[in-house]
């Protein structure tokens, strides 16, 4: 078991005040892989306080010195790679190359931040004001409370706090109960390592049935300037309406019903490898992951038999080992829930072409099914696990209406030799983010990142996250004195 943790909140390690911890479980193992302290309302108020205290001077700090910083930290990532495949194995059931993943995209989401502090914010306006000069400027709005999820928590826990930081704002992480010390406490560790100052970022851990509550003293704080929530489209329906009620823009990057869809036009060798990653990187458990896979009626049936015959060859177990692809998901219970969906599915017409049955622990196998009903509740909820239904479709006015038939709207991918056929295609699909012959799941720190409907709303990454932690203020300078009627 790793050693114990505590609240990081001014940059000092501390005890809950109530002196409460929590069991950070592994889920291939079940047993504790570290406890946390369990912070309560008190806590919340202490992180805040200490972000409060720091900004002023963060704001202040010319923006040379904040790049030093993130260009140090992203070193740092990629030197601690070892201990990030060790830490995502344990507590998370990560594999190697999905830990070896988040360890580039976060250090390049470091980088991304780097480059934003000194990149031009703002604008210069016309103005009817003779001799005037008038400017559109961003500058930081203060602390931020950021929720970092654990599915991808390297990736995602410095997500959620680099673009906030480059803007001049401080930050208070609230961790995930499941991930605490990837997406939260390694990460504010590894940026106090690279300088950053005392209080700039605090992290609060806390115990699964204080969750709500931890939630609400963080969003209510008058301090906190700013929301961004990567989760679940349940919780993040009550943290948006949290931000709503206190008057505070959110940032929300939620759950998906993705697509991976093969055109008549498709690479099949190249269709299938793709669908695969699409689905069953990470056990299914990125917000990307493809549910459906929609096939053209012409090479369905080729296009099935190699994908369930490549799904079945997928090495599974001990996310400790090498060659290990599909490892356990996060818990007992969601391994269980995949399994109830697949149970629901296959008593309303579905057939399994490969995998269903029930888990082992934590540990799903990789599923395939085609003829998904529409009642099944597989049709309708994100899977978050390693199922994918396959269907076909006869033309490009079918496909569209199948891709778009879900009220989530985050990632697509469209497989096609075709680049034109692709581009018409992907016009007409409801998505934040879709890519042209290439699969669903895909993250670059300069790109706009983020969903639609109940995928969310706001973007991370580039220009636009600096957009979203910063506030945009009308200045004029008038190099003239007014003439006024009185």
């Amino acid at each position: 078991m790793s050693p114990d943790r505590d609240l990081l909140i001014g940059g000092k390690e501390i005890p809950a005040a109530s002196g409460r911890t929590t069991a950070d479980i592994g889920p291939w193992t079940g047993e504790p892989h570290a406890r946390v302290a369990a912070a309560g309302p008190e806590d919340v108020r202490a992180a805040v306080d200490a972000a409060d205290a720091a900004f002023a001077e963060w704001a202040a700090l010319e923006p040379f010195a904040r790049r030093n910083i993130f260009l140090r930290a992203a070193d740092l990532m990629e030197e601690r790679g070892e201990q990030v495949v060790e830490l995502m194995a344990g507590e998370v059931g990560g594999t190697r190359d999905w830990a070896l993943f988040n360890i580039g995209v976060a250090a390049g989401a470091l980088r991304e931040a780097a480059a934003a502090t000194t990149a031009p914010r703002g604008d210069v306006l016309t103005t009817q004001e003779p001799g005037g000069l008038s400017l559109a400027v961003r500058e930081p709005l203060g602390v931020v409370a950021a929720f970092a999820p654990w599915n991808a928590p390297v990736i995602l826990g410095t997500r959620a706090v680099a673009a906030p930081l480059a803007a001049g704002n401080t930050v208070v992480v609230k961790a995930s109960e499941d991930a605490p010390i990837a997406c939260g406490l390694f990460v504010a560790d590894l940026l106090r390592d690279a300088g950053l100052p005392y209080g700039v970022l605090n992290v609060i851990t806390n115990d699964k049935a204080d969750a709500a509550d931890i939630a609400r003293e963080l969003v209510a704080d008058p301090r906190v300037r700013a929301v961004n929530f990567t989760g679940s489209t349940g919780v993040g329906r009550i943290i948006g309406t949290l931000a709503a009620e206190h008057l505070k823009p959110a940032v929300l990057e939620l759950g998906g019903k993705n697509a991976v869809i093969v055109l008549e036009d498709a690479d099949l060798d190249h269709a299938v490898n793709a669908a695969t990653f699409a689905a069953f990187m990470n056990s299914g458990q990125i917000c990307m992951c493809a549910d459906r896979v929609l096939v053209h009626s012409s090479l369905v049936d080729e296009f099935t038999r190699r994908f369930a015959e490549k799904v079945a060859g997928l090495p599974s177990g001990d996310p400790g080992l090498p060659g290990t692809v599909i490892g356990p998901l996060v818990d007992e219970a969601a391994a269980r829930r995949v399994a109830d969906l697949v149970t629901d599915a296959v008593g309303k017409g579905a057939r399994v072409l490969t995998g269903g049955g029930r888990p082992q622990g934590a540990l799903h196998p990789a599923t395939v099914l085609t003829d998904l009903p529409e009642s099944a509740e597989l049709h309708r909820v994100e899977a978050f696990g390693p199922v994918v239904s396959v269907r076909a479709f006869s033309d490009d006015d079918e496909v569209v209406a199948l891709a778009n038939d879900t009220e989530h709207g985050l990632s697509c991918g469209i497989l096609t030799e075709n680049g034109t056929h692709g581009l018409k295609v992907a016009r007409r699909i409801r998505t934040g983010i879709v890519h042209v012959n290439d699969q669903s799941v895909g993250d670059e720190p300069q790109a706009p990142f983020g969903g639609f409907a109940a995928s969310g709303y706001g973007r991370f990454g580039g220009r636009w996250g600096i957009e979203s932690f910063s506030n945009t203020r009308w200045v004029t300078l008038s190099t003239e004195h007014s003439p006024y009627p009185f």
